[in-house]
């Protein structure tokens, strides 16, 4: 087949699934462009309850219960397991074998390690709570198991779930048994063990296991966009599962708390409830009900995630420093905190059109 077959081929495919670049640029957007800062920004006391509910929901939890910004990670990881089957098959399908595919998700997975740990270390601390390092870990899990037939894969999922959700209840060490306590758990025993200390704001590099179930879904859900089925079809395979994920998540609390710090075994079924409910009603809004100028702003963040995930808080930086002298002497009239709400709009704007030129340009940056 010629480049250009190939290359209409894809574009047909792309607008067939634009949900999918919607919904990771979505994510990302809301990962890096620092919009939870403007709730942040508000006034606790005189806020109202609308702009209070939100700067609620624009945080995380601090242990238990979840909210919106608690979804935000697993976003990422479902979204990232959405692709896959597009990616690989594309490749299969021009002839490369699966040693070569392995080998090339193999040093994909080391340098997302290598990043995700650069990014969140310093010269004397070691952490590895990063995106990009948990993402090494699922992506090279859902690839392995991605051939298999859907029944294994969420047998592997579920196990993962399951076998984690043990550790934390039965992994016996003094001042680490407590499962469901910050600090005291079997995730700070191996944040621990892996770096020297546990002082992460309770956040665990052991959560890459539990949370592969994320990405496993995500192959899941990017196969069934995949297949030959009307589209009411595809979007009740993934709607009712979210569904039922959502009822399932919840009814655990009682028992299994939900943890987002940890990744609780409840934590993981709900929010995975919410990442196929996200996708089945983007599906429907963008692919079948054709709505599409408003997602498109989201889409052009997600066409070079890993770029801008990595450049976002130096052009943050850049940008603030170039706009904030004039906002202060402009709004100086007002607060601070207006101002740094200004700010944050406009940086995020900027933001947006680096990712658009980056867009227009074709240039797309990947591993």
């Amino acid at each position: 087949m010629s480049d250009s077959s190939n290359s209409s081929q894809l574009k047909q495919e792309q607008n067939r699934i634009f949900s999918i670049d919607v919904f990771r640029g979505f994510t990302m957007f809301m990962l890096v462009s620092g919009v939870s800062r403007i709730f942040g920004e508000m006034d606790a006391v005189n806020i109202g309850p609308v702009s209070g509910f939100f700067q609620q929901q624009f945080s995380h939890v601090p242990w238990e219960g979840l909210r919106a910004w608690d979804l935000i990670q697993p976003f990422f990881m479902f979204i990232v397991g959405v692709s896959m089957p597009f990616s690989f098959s594309r490749r299969w399908e021009r002839g490369d074998s699966w040693k070569q595919t392995f080998k090339h998700v193999l040093t994909r997975s080391f340098f997302l390690l290598v990043i995700g740990w650069a990014i969140s270390s310093s010269a004397t601390t070691s952490n590895f709570n990063n995106v990009m390092a948990q993402l090494s870990v699922t992506y090279l899990i859902a690839f392995l198991i991605m051939r298999y037939q859907i029944k294994w894969q969420l047998v592997v999922s579920f196990a993962l779930i399951i076998v984690s959700d043990l550790l934390y209840r039965y992994w016996q060490v003094d001042g680490f048994n407590q499962p469901f306590v910050a600090g005291h758990n079997f995730g700070s025993w191996t944040d621990m063990m892996l770096t020297g200390s546990s002082d992460h704001g309770n956040w665990v590099p052991f959560n890459a296991i539990p949370t592969s179930a994320h990405t496993i879904w995500g192959v899941l859900a990017g196969t069934i966009l995949m297949k030959n089925w009307a589209p009411r079809k595809k979007i009740l395979a993934l709607l009712i599962p979210g569904i039922i994920g959502i009822i399932v998540g919840y009814a655990m609390h009682p028992f299994i708390p939900i943890i987002k710090h940890i990744c609780t075994s409840s934590f993981i079924i709900v929010s995975g409830g919410w990442s196929l409910i996200g996708m089945a009603v983007s599906f429907w809004l963008i692919d079948i009900l054709n709505f599409r100028k408003i997602p498109m702003f989201f889409a052009v963040f997600g066409m070079n995630p890993l770029f801008i995930y990595l450049m976002a808080g130096y052009f943050k930086r850049f940008f603030g420093s170039l706009i904030n002298p004039f906002l202060f002497r402009i709004f100086g009239w007002t607060n601070e905190s207006t101002i740094a709400i200004i700010s944050t709009i406009i940086v995020a704007g900027m933001l947006w059109y680096v990712c658009y030129f980056l867009y227009k340009k074709k240039i797309f940056i990947r591993l």
